[in-house]
C-alpha cells in the first residue's frame, strides 16, 4: 500500500488536514527522529509527516538527525517521499515564492554522517538520477492544479551551513549551474535512495541568494513573509498530491526507486557485521 511521508522544511512545522490524525514517537537503531511524526490519512490516503526541524525550529541543518528520520519514515511503512524545503535562488527567473521540482543535487555538506552502511556492510548506491521522476509527475500536476508558481527541473547545491554563502561563493555555485541553495537536502536524499524510498525534493524559493544586487536591501520580515505564504503553498500541493498518488501508485516504481539495493552490497555475506545487519533491519530488510 502506497504511503506518503512529507518532510516539510523551515516555516512547515505542522500539516493540517488530516483524518484520524496521530503523533507517534519512532525509535530507530540511530537514534531519534527530529520530533514526532504525525500521521493520518488524506484522500484515504495513508500520511506521515515529520517537521525536519522540529516544532519551534529546534534543530539546526547540521544537528538533524538524517538517519533517523528516514529510516523512522521506513518504518512507519512510508513508500514515497516528498522533501519540502526552503532555499534561496541562483537565477533571476525563480523568483521569491517560486516553487522548484529539483532533480539534480551537488552536495558541498562535510559535517554529516551520509550514509547507513559502513564497514561490516558495504554498499553502493546509484545517485545518478537522485529523485523520482514518477513523483516529479505528480508533484507537477498537483502544483499546476493549486496554482503555484512551478518550474520543473533543477539543481540543488547543498551548503553545509549554519552561515549562508559568501558572494564568492554565491558566483561560483552559479558558474557550476545551479539553480538553488539549501541547508538540508543532503545526505536526506542519498539516505532516502538507500531506503530504496522513492524521494522528491520541492525547493521552495524564499529570497535571491547574496550574487544578486538588490539582495542586500531586502529585509528580514519580507523573506519570513514568504516563508509563511510558500508554507501554506506547501499545505495546498501536498493536499493535491494525495489524491493523486491515491488513484494511481503502482506496486514497482517504474524509476527502479524501490529496488535501488539489488546490485549495491558488495560486502560478502559471512563478512558481514551481525549488529550493522540488525540495525539496518527496516532500510535493507528486503535484501538482507
Amino acid at each position: 500500500m502506497a504511503m506518503l511521508g512529507v518532510i516539510g522544511g523551515s516555516g512547515l512545522y505542522d500539516l493540517d488536514g488530516l483524518t484520524n490524525r496521530r503523533a507517534t514517537q519512532v525509535a530507530t537503531p540511530f537514534g531519534p527522529p527530529s520530533g514526532e511524526i504525525i500521521t493520518g490519512e488524506l484522500s484515504g490516503l495513508p500520511v506521515a509527516f515529520l517537521p525536519r526541524h522540529d516544532k519551534g525550529h529546534r534543530l539546526s541543518p547540521s544537528g538533524i538527525n538524517y538517519r533517523a528520520n528516514i529510516d523512522a519514515l521506513k518504518r512507519l511503512g512510508v513508500t514515497d517521499v516528498i522533501s519540502l524545503s526552503a532555499c534561496g535562488s541562483f537565477r533571476e527567473g525563480l523568483s521569491p515564492g517560486t516553487f522548484v521540482i529539483v532533480d539534480q543535487f551537488i552536495d558541498r555538506t562535510f559535517a554529516r554522517v551520509k550514509s547507513f552502511f559502513g564497514d561490516g556492510l558495504v554498499a553502493h548506491v546509484s545517485m545518478a538520477e537522485p529523485v523520482c521522476g514518477r513523483l516529479g509527475d505528480i508533484i507537477e500536476l498537483a502544483g499546476n492544479a493549486a496554482g503555484i508558481s512551478l518550474h520543473r527541473g533543477g539543481t540543488y547545491l547543498a551548503m553545509e551551513g549554519p552561515q549562508f554563502s559568501s558572494r564568492a561563493e554565491s558566483e561560483l555555485y552559479r558558474q557550476w549551474g545551479c539553480d538553488v541553495i539549501g541547508m538540508t537536502n543532503m545526505p536526506e536524499a542519498k539516505l532516502a535512495r538507500e531506503a530504496e524510498l522513492c524521494y522528491a525534493t520541492v525547493a521552495m524559493v524564499t529570497d535571491y541568494d547574496c550574487w544578486h544586487p538588490d539582495h542586500g536591501a531586502v529585509e528580514v520580515a519580507a523573506i519570513v513573509a514568504v516563508l509563511q505564504r510558500n508554507a501554506e503553498a506547501a499545505r495546498d500541493l501536498v493536499r493535491g498530491i494525495a489524491p493523486l498518488l491515491a488513484a494511481d501508485r503502482p506496486a514497482i516504481c517504474p524509476k527502479g526507486c524501490d529496488r535501488a539495493l539489488d546490485y549495491a552490497l558488495i560486502t560478502a555475506p559471512e563478512a558481514r557485521d551481525p549488529q550493522l545487519v540488525a540495525m539496518l533491519d527496516a532500510v535493507a530488510g528486503r535484501v538482507l
